[in-house]
């Protein structure tokens, strides 16, 4: 039976959502497993919107299940409509909006809250021992709900995040621009993609890859 895998998103952009290439490489590494998968998204408004050219705040802000939708070309879900029993592992594409929409560790670091949808799907999926696959600044989105386990996340080498990811409880591994981690006893795949800055795509797309491979041969 062809399993199949929950992706979701938090927004469209890498300033204030889901970061567009680490998305679609997501996407296109599943597709190239032959797995089938769904994507979803919390129907809320972002923390903020924000021109990707300037960095400026824009005064109208947007709604993350529709800007996520931009990636999805419309083929999207509310997260409320995820259950964890439909599918056989959950990937986490990063972005700041990971940080800012599904919870504000961008602010707060290791004190930061999680959005209650989020931190359900996340905890759903681990306490089926499904595998969980992240992406970027998502390491520390997983050390928030699941850090209390003693889970094993990579965010790159940034020494800062790191730090706040451990006070979580949860153990930091140095990866570099292509490399990825496995946390074998629970289940958890990371690789730092953009969180180097200058990272180039086709590291990226490795990075990546060889995240969803793993998601999927654990499931």
């Amino acid at each position: 039976m062809t399993k199949k895998y929950a992706v979701i998103l938090s927004g469209c952009g890498h300033f204030d959502g889901a970061e567009i290439r680490e998305s679609v490489l997501t996407l296109l590494a599943l597709d190239t497993q032959e797995a089938q998968y769904e994507i979803f998204a919390p129907n809320e408004d972002q923390f903020h919107t924000l021109n990707h050219l300037s960095g400026d705040e824009l005064p109208n802000n947007r709604n993350v299940l529709e800007e996520s939708s931009r990636i999805a070309r419309g083929n999207i879900k509310d997260l409320n409509q995820l259950n964890s029993e439909d599918f056989s592992g959950l990937l986490i594409p990063g972005g700041f909006g990971v940080a800012k929409n599904f919870c504000t560790f961008a602010f707060k670091g290791s004190e930061a809250e999680v959005n209650s949808l989020v931190s359900k799907t996340i905890n759903d999926f681990y306490n089926a021992k499904k595998p969980i696959g992240a992406i970027c600044i998502a390491p520390a989105l997983l050390a928030l709900v699941l850090g209390k386990h003693g889970i094993e996340v990579t965010i790159g080498n940034d020494e800062g995040t790191a730090t706040e990811v451990e006070k979580t409880g949860a153990k930091h591994i140095n990866c570099g621009k292509d490399e990825f981690h496995l946390d074998q006893k629970h289940k958890i795949a990371t690789t730092p993609a953009y969180m180097y800055d200058d990272n180039k795509l086709n590291l990226v797309q490795k990075g990546i890859s060889s995240v969803v491979e793993n998601v999927i041969n654990w499931s």
